[in-house]
């Protein structure tokens, strides 16, 4: 049991951090089954940021003076309970509910963790391991989300934490660790947090757009999805040998990243077909972004601060406010372009049918069934073969109707994907803010913090 407690309580931060975005390839799943709309379904995805977002520093402060492992073994049983509940939901209100729990949970158990590894690794090492957890649980959700949501269901995705988490409750109760007591105190690292919660605003781009993008833009499956964008978490983990090897000052290794970042952004903007091939590059340039900048702010940000507890939930609170704020500021961006792409879409749809080698008898048939198609499926990227499925079609015109079929479906792809273009953009842009914020540093260098 001692040798697997650290690996538990590992898996535990990047189960946490992955919940910020692991329902992302099961929300179209979520908005079938319970029977809901999009907005209501958003919140599934918004809740728990939001949540854990404003209490990972009450948490911190209140908490600060009790027993470690009591306080990670609280959290991780109420994210345990939660994430139980979640799968259970037979409604909506019931799944936000329980997600707004699980956050709180989570809040716990991640400040929690962080003393529990110092204890375990020492300082350095175990704010290391806490800060490493947490990355590769946030690049891995979207992932972990869709395979389990194709394999399985989206209730998958809650079922699987559960034995997880009762597996990490003892684990953390085995740990003694003393209380971070609250005798050296320093202020935030603003400058980290506000570069942390700009980043993390121009992921939600990469690790939340991008996936819609290839489910309902391009009609990929969850799975073929979470494949895809497997891309970033890779490129993650690979940062780090890379930049131990380039040697390059942190101020400098954080600034490529953000770089990096804003380049990947701006590849996605500009995908010339919707081969998932093309989003390879810029995924990866997004993945090497991310390795090279969040943990290293996350430490600039703890380095040396005390109590820990304290400035780890303002990086825990930095990067979840980033998170709601890119999706309070993308999400109506693309919503409002995809609505606007639907007018020279249904033109160039009627174009392609009345070009189609059919008979007009057929033309007519195909015409409805895709008229009745697009009312019912209104802000959205429309799914078409339900109407060459059920349109009255004589059988010699099949074969000319499948490529029709086909061709239709390039020209939603297309468009699709020019209406998620202005939200990449401005997901570079947030990235270049974040870029201009670590210059600043470099020739403003910020005080060393005093023991």
């Amino acid at each position: 049991m001692r040798r697997a407690v650290p690996p538990l309580l590992a898996l535990t931060v990047a189960m946490v951090l992955a919940d910020s975005a692991v329902v992302t390839l099961a929300l179209p799943d979520i908005l079938r089954n319970l029977d809901t709309t999009v907005g209501q379904v958003a919140w599934v995805l918004i809740s728990f940021n939001l949540v854990l977002a404003l209490v990972a520093v009450p948490t911190a402060v209140i908490f600060g003076r009790a027993q470690p492992r009591i306080i990670s073994a609280i959290g991780i049983a109420v994210f345990a309970g939660s994430s139980a509940a979640c799968a259970l939901a037979g409604s909506i209100e019931v799944l936000i509910a329980a997600r707004c729990v699980q956050a709180l949970g989570g809040a716990l158990a991640l400040v929690g963790c962080l003393e529990l590894l110092v204890a375990v690794y020492g300082e350095r090492r175990g704010v290391t391991v806490w800060v490493t957890a947490g990355v590769v649980g946030t690049a891995m959700g979207p992932v972990a989300g869709g395979l389990l949501t194709e394999a399985f269901s989206w209730q998958a995705i809650f079922v699987v934490q559960v034995p997880c988490a009762v597996l990490a409750v003892p684990a953390a109760l085995a740990v003694r660790a003393a209380p971070a007591l609250p005798l050296d105190r320093h202020r935030p690292a603003i400058r980290p947090n506000v570069t942390l919660a700009l980043l993390s605003a121009a992921l939600t781009a990469a690790l939340f757009l991008l996936v819609l993008l290839l489910v309902d833009g391009w009609r990929r499956s969850p799975a073929t999805a979470a494949l895809a964008v497997s891309v970033v978490p890779v490129a993650a983990l690979a940062s780090r040998p890379l930049a131990r090897l380039l040697r390059t000052p942190a101020e400098v290794e954080v600034a490529v990243g953000c770089f990096l970042i804003a380049g990947g952004l701006a590849g996605l903007a500009i995908l010339p077909s919707a081969n998932l091939a093309w989003t390879v590059a810029p995924q990866a340039l997004v993945g090497l972004g991310l390795g090279l900048t969040v943990d290293r702010l996350s430490s600039q940000a703890m380095e040396m601060r005390l109590p820990r507890m304290h400035h780890a939930g303002w990086t825990i609170g930095a990067r979840h406010v980033g998170v709601v704020l890119g999706l309070v500021i993308l999400t109506p961006v693309f919503t409002e372009d995809l609505q606007d792409a639907q007018v020279p879409a249904q033109e160039a749809i009627t174009s392609l049918v009345l070009d189609a080698p059919l008979r007009p008898e057929d033309k007519i048939a195909v015409a409805e069934a895709l008229g009745q198609e697009l009312s019912e499926q209104q802000g959205q990227v429309p799914d078409l073969h339900r109407a060459f499925a059920t349109a009255d079609l004589d059988p010699a015109a099949r074969p000319a109707a499948a490529q029709l079929e086909r061709d239709l479906d390039e020209q939603l792809e297309r468009a699709a994907t020019r209406a998620f273009r202005d939200s990449f953009l401005i997901g570079a842009g947030l990235a270049l803010v974040a870029l201009l914020s670590v210059l600043a540093s470099i020739v403003v260098p910020p005080r060393r913090v005093r023991s």
